[in-house]
This record gives C-alpha cells, sequence and structure tokens, in this order.
C-alpha cells in the first residue's frame, strides 16, 4: 500500500515538477504520510533519487523543442551542483531557522510582483548575450543552488522567476532552463544523502519510473500550449508555496 501511495505521488510530483517545479510539495508530503516512523534526512533522500530522474527527462525533452543556451547553461549549472553543496554543509552547522519564517513573505512578493506585472514572461528577449549571458546565469545557478542545499523549498520558482526577471526569457524557456539547473543542486544533495546511507533505493526505481512518466506528460502539456499555460501553472505552484511555508513555519 505504502509503495503504491508513494509512486502515486511521485507521479503527480513529476507531472508538475516538469512545467514549472514544485513536485517536492507533492512528493515529500506522500513520503512522510506513508512512512511516519522514517527518519526525515532518509524520506528527503528517497525523494532527491526519485525526482532527480524526472527532472532530467524533462530537460532532454525540453531540450529537443526549446533553444538551450548551453554554452552558458552548462557551466551554470555545474556553479549550482557546487553552490549546492556548500549550502548542504552550512546546514550542517548554521540553523535555517531565520530563513524558514521569512520565505513565505519572500514567495508572496514573487506572486505579487508577477500577477501585476501582467506581461512578465510572456514574450523571449534576453538581454544578454555571450560572456554577460554566462556570468549572469552561473550567478543565478549558484545563489540558488546553494539556497537548495541549505533549505530547498520553492527552488524551481525561484529559478523560474529570476530567469523571466532578470535575463528576460519567457515561462517556457525559463522552465527549461530551470530544469537543468534544477537537477544540478538536486544531484549534489543526493550525492550528500547516499554518502550518508539516506536514501531508500528499493523504493527510489519504481517512484523514478512513475515520476519519469509523469515528467512526459508534464512537458508535454508545457509544450503543448506554451508560455501562457506555464505561467498560470507558475503561479498557482507558488500560491501552494505560500500556505504551505506559511504552515511549515508559524503553524496557522
Amino acid at each position: 500500500m505504502e509503495l503504491a501511495i508513494v509512486c502515486t505521488a511521485s507521479l503527480l510530483a513529476g507531472f508538475v515538477d516538469a512545467i514549472v517545479g514544485g513536485g517536492g510539495l507533492i512528493l515529500v508530503p506522500s513520503l512522510f504520510a506513508a512512512f511516519p516512523g522514517a527518519a526525515p534526512a532518509t524520506l528527503f533522500g528517497t525523494n532527491k533519487g526519485a525526482s532527480i530522474w524526472g527532472t532530467t527527462l524533462a530537460s532532454w525533452q525540453y531540450s529537443r523543442r526549446v533553444h538551450m543556451v548551453w554554452r552558458a547553461l552548462l557551466p551554470a549549472g555545474l556553479a549550482a551542483l557546487v553552490a549546492s553543496f556548500a549550502g548542504a554543509w552550512l546546514v550542517t552547522v548554521v540553523s535555517p531557522a531565520l530563513l524558514r519564517k521569512v520565505l513565505p513573505g519572500l514567495l508572496l512578493l514573487l506572486l505579487a510582483y508577477t500577477l501585476i506585472k501582467k506581461d512578465l514572461g510572456q514574450s523571449h528577449a534576453p538581454r544578454f548575450e555571450g560572456r554577460k549571458e554566462l556570468l549572469v546565469l552561473c550567478a543565478i545557478g549558484a545563489v540558488i543552488g546553494f539556497y537548495d542545499g541549505f533549505f530547498g523549498p520553492g527552488t524551481g520558482s525561484f529559478f523560474v522567476f529570476l530567469l523571466v526577471r532578470v535575463i528576460g526569457y519567457d515561462f517556457l524557456h525559463a522552465s527549461a532552463h530551470a530544469k537543468v539547473l534544477n537537477a544540478a543542486s538536486n544531484l549534489a544533495a543526493l550525492c550528500l544523502f547516499t554518502l550518508k546511507g539516506h536514501v531508500w533505493w528499493h523504493l527510489v526505481l519504481a517512484m523514478a519510473l512513475s515520476n519519469m512518466l509523469g515528467s512526459l506528460g508534464g512537458t508535454y502539456l508545457a509544450l503543448k500550449h506554451g508560455t501562457s499555460f506555464v505561467r498560470v501553472v507558475f503561479l498557482v505552484v507558488v500560491a501552494c508555496l505560500i500556505g504551505k511555508t506559511t504552515w511549515d513555519a508559524f503553524g496557522v
């Protein structure tokens, strides 16, 4: 029964994650509900072990239909990976308790800004090219990658928003590029969880297959319906994140 629950959750998480990120909103609570006695680190590690496959598949699917700036994206992915390691190390010596309370407000500002700026991310008009685009992408990868390793909730949404707002991508291109950056930061976390023995590999295989199936569906809809569809899903996911992080921080 537990396997059926987490595989279904992994399917839905892969679907949402492929469009705009935020699959952890579905999969992590499901893992905690199915295995209430397990160590949290083990459940987080198992989540990473399953979700990284769907994210990687989505990256490949997007790359076939969306122009990807690989010359800048691959170094940015490396920056995200290294920074995620650093963030994961820092959380072993510093508590992210303050960030937990600040996060709902940051997400609320992000949601309000996107709602007010109705044309935000509707057209693809990159502001940088060449070396400048490389440096800006690497900076975004490093900052949000560090955040992912240190704390994590909303990583995909932050990647998408910054790629739209700072670089000038539309929501579809931003989501496509965010998948690569998110996969890199997830890989760093997965390596750490694996080294610490906090991954249930006997569950990961079935969950990863489910996650990849969901990812295929989410990517298909995003590519079919385009930027406006991705923007709507982005707003819904951020609204859900606000509710979830507010509850986690204040219990209200």
